[in-house]
């Protein structure tokens, strides 16, 4: 089985954000990155499928800046076999769509059985570059999976539903599915592991040549604070307050 796993390099979590002088973006001259911890968790699925079944391979997708190498080398580490890095500028963010049809291109070459990515990612929250992904690809998928297993031609995948249900699907391959975090506990890469690393395969492609940016940073800021109160007092109070929260809150 050919799995593919898309993953993202984010700020770290306990990173200190701050606006740059321009104002068009954050400083990240300090900043640390790590993988996006939803695909980890992508990642570790495809890792045990692998296992589980005995034989296959597990690929690395990744868009990002050139220093988006480190943590593909860390996925490679973890096991993954080889990595596809769709190479961008730095700072330059592509919307879901453009993004999905990016991958799509770069995956033109292979023929996956099935397509992992993380819920959402940790930065932008978006969560929609997985879905469109499967579109684009034209194959079925299924968000929030906590389990998957291979039967055959198809798989059969546990969705975590609100208030605690679960629902449980049977697909035909290939398809793609988006991963829930904390479905698996995450593996550490061992010595031997990071050695190996260094001397996988990691294919680059340039996104200028497959998309362009579609989304334009016009001003990032930190929210305004202002501390103002109104007190009512009196008879008329409820009333007052009525007014405020219908004709100024706009709210009732």
């Amino acid at each position: 089985m050919k799995i593919v796993v898309a993953i993202k390099q984010v700020p770290a979590r306990d990173s200190l954000l701050k606006v740059n002088s321009d104002g068009t973006w954050i400083e990240d001259a300090d900043l640390s990155y790590e993988i996006n911890e939803p695909d980890a968790y992508a990642l570790e699925q495809g890792l045990l499928l692998k296992e589980a079944a005995g034989a296959g391979e597990v690929i690395v997708l990744c868009a990002g800046p050139e220093r988006a190498t480190q943590t593909i080398r860390e996925a490679l580490a973890k096991g993954a076999d080889r990595a596809i890095h769709i190479e961008t500028e730095e700072g330059t963010e592509y919307d879901p769509l453009t993004l999905a049809r990016i991958m799509r291109d770069a995956l033109q070459s292979e023929t996956p059985d099935l397509v992992l990515t993380g819920l959402q990612s940790d930065d932008f929250g978006y969560g929609q570059t997985g879905v469109i992904l499967a579109e684009v690809l034209g194959i079925p998928h299924a968000t929030i999976i906590m389990s998957v297993e291979v039967t055959g031609n198809s798989i059969q995948v546990k969705r975590e539903l609100e208030d605690g249900w679960f629902q449980h699907v049977q697909m035909p391959l290939p398809a793609l599915l988006t991963i829930q975090s904390g479905a698996t506990k995450l593996r550490y890469a061992t010595l031997m592991g990071i050695k190996k690393a260094r001397t996988k395969e990691i294919k680059t492609v340039t996104a200028e040549a497959t998309g362009t940016p579609s989304v334009v940073v016009d001003r990032i800021y930190m929210p305004e604070k202002s501390k103002r109160s109104q007190i009512f007092e009196g008879p008329t109070a409820v009333a007052q307050l009525v007014e405020k929260l219908r004709f100024e809150a706009r709210v009732i």
